[in-house]
């Protein structure tokens, strides 16, 4: 399992983040220590609480890691 840090600001990012998320194959987690949503659906990303930094978490090879990671770069804290 691969984790990254990101951050979502606005409604727009959200959307963005579900957008790319489901052109991957594999399950996208996001969430903090209380709470987990599927990142592939709009309406779960809407439980969380974008006023922190979030993980996402994904189960994948290398390759398809560093994929997901570049396509996200906006949205990754650095």
């Amino acid at each position: 399992m691969w984790e990254f840090e990101i951050r979502l600001q606005s409604v727009r990012d959200v959307q963005e983040f579900v957008s790319l998320a489901t052109g991957f194959p594999f399950p996208v987690v996001v969430g903090n220590d209380r709470y987990r949503a599927n990142g592939k659906s709009f309406m779960e990303m809407f439980c969380l609480d974008f006023r922190c930094p979030l993980t996402a978490s994904v189960e994948c090879s290398e390759a398809e890691r560093d994929t997901f990671r570049k396509a996200l770069g906006r949205f990754l804290v650095k």
